[in-house]
This record gives structure tokens, C-alpha cells and sequence, in this order.
């Protein structure tokens, strides 16, 4: 070991003197640098190596060379430039230090010296796809070679040979180097100079090499997703017209059977041009996205047609609930994209295809219509595919609760014989189901809650329920109500006071009411509670 430290050590004295002769440092500082060197140099050849050593070693060096750049503004000499050049490897598994040691030489190594730091890193690490793609990258950027880039990404392939990315970033870095070469040539013609010495192959500067990236890569990777990302990659490039199409037209013929084919054609129909004069006014673009937007939903319905499922549904959905999203001011557009989506809901449902997520958005739609009556429907009917669903039974009573609807109890009755009764009580609570402000709701809920425990276990299970559930819920429920809201204090109390409660609580949960309420309700609540003791409310 000491002989090696001792050999690296004598191959940096000559730099270091030069740089002493150039007045760049001092005997003294010379001396020191050579020793705190030596020092690290002995610790990253022990038995056992820390990461810590490699830091602070890498740490000093960009200390020397920064004082080296303070001292001279110019260009740096041969002996910096070697003193630059002093590089070492991290411990083989540290994924994180070699790429600490990479940003240190872009920064301050020579371009080849990156490359040898990139060449040792893959040595050891050819199972990461992403730092195959990093050294490509560096050769294109860094180095301005395409050919070195190129060979890096053929032998990530041999390695990776059904790597997205890596097919990705290959059929980007041909099309890149294309347009290097078709700007050259650009330039090369604007100065009038002779083309015969430089090569520009027609078949190159047309995207050949790309092309046949992209068959390599959808020979090997035959999904809809994939041949889309490529497609949109080519898209960035104005001279790709003709690979465009042909990508195109894969997809249209060997991937209609995966509904992203059928999305990706639609949502093209939004690109298409518009009339020019219509453009001017805000109704005229308006009736111009119209028609953008029926000609995408013209291509939906040939896909749910052709693809019947729940994704191809999902695909048409998910694009009409968007542009309902999207904010317009002419009134015609916003009916015209509600009555779509409400359609195209109602559809799906009945083929059994909505996914769940969707009925709360088509809640929401019809009860802010007023549509109490469809929305009513819908809930009932949701649970009826979802009945498994404590989600959807939880939206359906909040919707009927909040509707008011006398078909609450039924719900909940199904709920229960469905689901954890424990699970829906809770979801409903904590929506004020139990405790609903509209009376007759809260106490056909309750009913039908304590009827159920009755009924499967007896007056004991019933009062337990009412023990361990609904005083649960009222402490839950004026937590986030309790400072104005003294009827629920007052319908707690009467809880107490019933077959199934606890009178003893009442004065405690008097006391606290008058601790908790704010402004006016504190008055309401003595008042309300005087009657209540008197038996008049």
C-alpha cells in the first residue's frame, strides 16, 4: 500500500512545482498540499474504506483547484490542467458518490476524463438503464459524438433489450443528431461552401436511423402507450412529417384492441383547424371548440363500439369531464358539454362500465342542475353496482340525506346487510348522517340503526349500539359543530334522556354546551333547554 501512495504522490510533485515556478503557489503551500495529500491517499488504501474519505478527498481537491481559479483569471496551463486530471474511483456499490465524482469532472476533468469515470461506473453497474441513458447523453452533449453516443445506447439494449426508457432516449437522440446534421448542411449552404468533403446522407437526413430505432423498439414492445410516446417524441421535430404518419398508421392498424389507440385519435380531433372568421368573436370560437369537440367524441363512439370495456368508457369519460372543467363564458358551450358528459355517464352505467369514481362527479353534477329526482336515482342505482362499495353507500346516503329523500331508510337498511354496519354508521356520522338537521331523516336513520342491533342481537346488543356508537358520533359531530349549533347539544341531551341513554350525563353535557357555544347561541341553548325541562319541546 505504502508504495503505491508513495508512486501517486511522486507523480504529482512535478505539477505541483510547476505551478510553484508560475507563481500560482508558495514552497510552503507546495509542502502542505503534498502532505494533506499523502494523508488522504493512505486513507483511501486501507482494508476497509469509507465513503466519508472518498467526500473529503473529492472535497479538498475542488478546494485547490477553486483557490487555482481565484489566483489566475486566465486559461489554465498544462500543469493545471493535469493537476485536474487526478481522479479516483468510488467504493464499487455507491451508486450516489459515482455520480458525485461525474459532476465533479464536468465541471472541472477534461471531456475524455468524463467519459472514463462513465466507462468505470457502467462496468460495474450495468443493471441501472438510467445511467446507460446518462453516458449517452454525456457523449451528445460533452463531447459532440453522436457515434460514441450511439454505441452506449446499443449496448444498454444487450443488457436492457425491452427497456422503455432506453428505447425512448435512443430514438431522441437520432432524431437530435438528424437535426444537427440537417442545420448544418443549412448553414454549410447559407455561406455558399462546397458540400464534397462533408457527408450528408438523404436517407440520414430524412430520419432513416430513427426509423429504424422505432421498428427495433415496437418489435420488441408491442403496446399502444409505448408507439404513442414515440409518436409524440417525433412530433417535437419538424422534419418528421413522413415517420409521423407511418407511426400513425401502426398504431391505427395493429392497436385498436387497447383503448389509449382510441383516446390519443380522439383528443387529436382538438388539433384540427378551425375557420378563420369565426375566430374573431368569443361566441365563434366557442362554436369552433364545439365542433373540435364533436368530432373527438365522434371517434369515442367508434371506439366503444369497436372496444366495449370499462377502460375505452373510462378514456371518453375522463375527456368530457375535462373539458366540462374548462372555464367558458358563452352559456351554449357549457350546456352543450354537460348534456355530453350526463349522456355519456348514463351510458357507461348501463353497460355496467362507470368506473366508481365516477358517480360522485355525476352526483355533482345533477345536484348542482337541481336534478334531485335523477341524482336520487343515481344514488340508489350506484349501490346496486358497487355493493360492496362502503364508499359508494356512504356517497348515496350523504346525496339522499341531502335530498331530504324518504329513501334514506332503505338505503341504510341495504347498507347495513352489505358492509361493516359499524364502517357505514361511522362514514355517515361523520357527514352528519345521524345527526342530520333535517329531523325526520336523522331519526329514521338512528331507527333503523338501533332496529338492526335489536334484531340481530337483542335489547343488549341495541343498547350497546347506542353506547358505543351514537355517543361516539355526537362527540365526533360537536367537535366540528359544538360552538353554534345548540340544537345538537340539545338532541344529545334528549339522547341521555331516552329508553337507551344515560340521564346522568345531561348535567355534564349542559355544562359543557354553555362552555362551548358562542354569541347567540348560548342564548337559544337556555331557552331551548328551559323547555325541554318543561317538558315543552
Amino acid at each position: 500500500m505504502a508504495e503505491i501512495v508513495q508512486q501517486r504522490i511522486e507523480d504529482r510533485i512535478p505539477e505541483l512545482e510547476q505551478l510553484e515556478r508560475v507563481g500560482l503557489f508558495t514552497k510552503k503551500e507546495v509542502k502542505s498540499i503534498i502532505k494533506r495529500v499523502t494523508a488522504l491517499e493512505y486513507k483511501l488504501h486501507r482494508l476497509i474504506v469509507n465513503k466519508e474519505d472518498f467526500i473529503a478527498y473529492i472535497q479538498y481537491e475542488i478546494n485547490v483547484l477553486e483557490l487555482i481559479k481565484k489566483r489566475r483569471a486566465f486559461k489554465f496551463t498544462k500543469a493545471e490542467r493535469s493537476e485536474q486530471s487526478h481522479v479516483f474511483f468510488p467504493p464499487q456499490d455507491d451508486v450516489q458518490l459515482w455520480l458525485s465524482h461525474v459532476a465533479f469532472c464536468k465541471k472541472w476533468a477534461t471531456k475524455s476524463q468524463i467519459s472514463k469515470v462513465f466507462s468505470a461506473m457502467l462496468a460495474i453497474h450495468p443493471d441501472k438503464p438510467a445511467l446507460w441513458i446518462m453516458a449517452a447523453k454525456s457523449e451528445l452533449e460533452d463531447r459532440n459524438s453522436s457515434e460514441s453516443a450511439r454505441h452506449l445506447f446499443l449496448r444498454a439494449l444487450r443488457f436492457h433489450p425491452n427497456d422503455k426508457k432506453v428505447y425512448q432516449e435512443y430514438f431522441r437522440m437520432e432524431l437530435l443528431h438528424c437535426e444537427k446534421l440537417r442545420k448544418q448542411k443549412i448553414q454549410l449552404e447559407q455561406a455558399q461552401m462546397d458540400l464534397g468533403e462533408y457527408e450528408f446522407s438523404p436517407e440520414i437526413l430524412s430520419g432513416k436511423l430513427a426509423e429504424v430505432v422505432y421498428k427495433d423498439a415496437t418489435g420488441k414492445i408491442k403496446e399502444a402507450e409505448f408507439v404513442i410516446s414515440l409518436l409524440n417524441i417525433a412530433a417535437i421535430f419538424d422534419f418528421t412529417k413522413d415517420l409521423q404518419e407511418s407511426i400513425l398508421q401502426d398504431l391505427q392498424t395493429n392497436y385498436t384492441d387497447d383503448s389509449s389507440t382510441w383516446d390519443f385519435m380522439a383528443k387529436r380531433e382538438l388539433e384540427a383547424p378551425g375557420a378563420g372568421e369565426e375566430l374573431q368573436t368569443a361566441k365563434g370560437r366557442a362554436s369552433d371548440i364545439n365542433r373540435r369537440e364533436e368530432r373527438c367524441c365522434q371517434v369515442y363512439e367508434e371506439g366503444v363500439k369497436s372496444l366495449n370495456t370499462e377502460p375505452m368508457w373510462t378514456c371518453y369519460v375522463a375527456f368530457l369531464l375535462e373539458r366540462m372543467k374548462r372555464k367558458t363564458n358563452v352559456q351554449e358551450l357549457k350546456e352543450k358539454r354537460q348534456e355530453r358528459l350526463l349522456g355519456v355517464l348514463q351510458r357507461a352505467h348501463d353497460c355496467s362500465l362507470l368506473k366508481e369514481n365516477y358517480y360522485k362527479n355525476w352526483l355533482q353534477i345533477l345536484l348542482s342542475s337541481g336534478d334531485a329526482e335523477g341524482a336520487a336515482s343515481v344514488a340508489m342505482t350506484a349501490t346496486q353496482r358497487y355493493s360492496q362499495s362502503v364508499t359508494m353507500w356512504s356517497l348515496s346516503l350523504q346525496t339522499l340525506m341531502e335530498l331530504g329523500s324518504r329513501d334514506i331508510g332503505r338505503c341504510f337498511q341495504d347498507a347495513l346487510k352489505h358492509v361493516n354496519p359499524k364502517t357505514v354508521c361511522s362514514l355517515a356520522c361523520s357527514q352528519r348522517g345521524l345527526l342530520s338537521a333535517v329531523p325526520a331523516v336523522a331519526m329514521e336513520m338512528k331507527e333503523c340503526y338501533l332496529d338492526w342491533s335489536y334484531s340481530t342481537g337483542g335489547y343488549k346488543k341495541a343498547r350497546k349500539t347506542f353506547t358505543s356508537n351514537l355517543r361516539d358520533y355526537y362527540e365526533r359531530v360537536l367537535q366540528e359543530f359544538g360552538t353554534s349549533d345548540e340544537d345538537l347539544w340539545l338532541q344529545y341531551i334528549r339522547e341521555e334522556l331516552g329508553p337507551l341513554g344515560q340521564p346522568e350525563n345531561c348535567g355534564k353535557i349542559h355544562w359543557r354546551a354553555m362552555k362551548f357555544l358562542e354569541g347567540e347561541s348560548v342564548e337559544r341553548f337556555v331557552s331551548k333547554y328551559a323547555l325541554l325541562q318543561t317538558g315543552h319541546l
